[in-house]
């Protein structure tokens, strides 16, 4: 498989720029993966497309506020620090601009309070640094941080929380896991009160996730690696819709990946922590996950070569031109896809 077989023509002028007013009101589109067939209705219809016995997978991930604006303490340069993950005892792996002067040794301050200094470059760039301050770094986040938005996103965004799920509980997260941002708690209600039941697991997204596929062979792309939980009772909760001859909904790639990172060979899940590197592409072969939720993403990325492995490419790549031909907004704040 070659990286332009995922290309296709993205309208600038459709990347939306911002959420909706009202999360449930973005357009659905849902593709019929056997038949290739394509309806189109409001997100709040999601309810009707699902059968009681069913569960929905969640993903309660939290974006931090995790881009901090500093200088160099040897020159007072300018720099931004991408917080990834929490090495634990203040030591963080981070994205830091510009990376040219983010040497080992280099200081850096934000505020009056925090400072970090670079320890080591890592595999791929980026660094892990240092940090101190007198408390949590969390604490210092919440104070002089502020919420990522994806590279393609050039507005600000005035109410952070719309770039949470209603569900978000769990802080980790360099971006959101975009397909639960059309969820409000009354339409969650709603699906619940229908028979529906929902399980929640966690992934922190690391800016991998917007890391383009640069190998022309997808087979020699690399595939970042992202912290996963899922306990053993929210495990039990889907092993027992399969029993019952329900069918697994995972909202977004970050649920599919997990789901089919902790799949048992009969296809059940097996609760546990861990890192999850797996690359899904076309070939893959599924084994708990019968629906997907999941918005329009960017060309060539290794978020539509999943959706093409769960779909077909053919049939991804003809409901992607319908809806350009239709106008949905698309990415992170856009309109959403329902493939079952």
């Amino acid at each position: 498989m070659k990286r332009s077989d995922f290309y296709y023509e993205l309208p600038k002028e459709l990347i939306a720029q911002t959420p909706l007013a009202d999360r449930s009101s973005s357009r659905l589109l849902a593709l019929d993966r056997q038949t290739g067939a394509i309806r189109h209705g409001r997100f709040a219809g999601i309810k009707d497309e699902l059968r009681s016995g069913d569960c929905l997978v969640i993903n309660d991930t939290r974006v931090m506020p995790a881009r901090l604006f500093g200088k160099r303490a040897e020159d007072g340069s300018k720099a931004e620090f991408l917080l990834l993950e929490d090495r634990g005892q203040n030591e963080w792996e981070a994205l830091v601009k510009p990376g040219r002067k983010a040497k080992p040794g280099n200081e850096y301050e934000f505020g009056d309070r925090l400072r970090a200094r670079i320890k080591r470059i890592e595999d791929g760039g980026n660094r892990t640094a240092v940090f101190y301050y007198d408390g949590p770094v969390g604490e210092a986040l919440g104070e002089l941080g502020e919420t990522p938005l994806p590279p393609y996103i050039t507005q600000k965004l005035n109410d952070p929380e719309r770039y949470q799920t209603v569900y978000s509980a769990k802080s980790g997260s360099a971006a959101a896991p975009t397909a639960g941002l059309h969820f409000t708690r009354e339409l969650l209600e709603d699906i619940r009160k229908r028979g529906v039941s929902v399980a929640t697991l966690t992934l922190h997204i690391g800016t991998g996730t917007f890391r383009p596929v640069r190998a022309e062979n997808v087979e020699d792309h690399v595939m970042h690696k992202e912290y996963y939980n899922i306990d053993d009772t929210q495990a039990e909760i889907i092993n027992g819709c399969r029993k019952n001859g329900g069918r697994i909904i995972a909202v977004g790639t970050t649920c599919c990946r997990v789901l089919e990172s902790v799949a048992l060979p009969d296809g059940n899940s097996a609760g546990g922590s861990g890192y999850t590197d797996m690359f899904i592409k076309p070939g893959y072969k599924f084994k708990t996950v019968d629906g997907l939720i999941t918005n329009f993403h960017l060309p060539e990325s290794t978020l539509i070569m999943l959706v093409c492995a769960f779909a077909g490419r053919e049939r991804v790549l003809e409901a992607y031109s319908e809806a350009i031909k239709l106008s949905y907004r698309l990415l992170s704040f856009g309109d959403v896809m329902y493939v079952y």
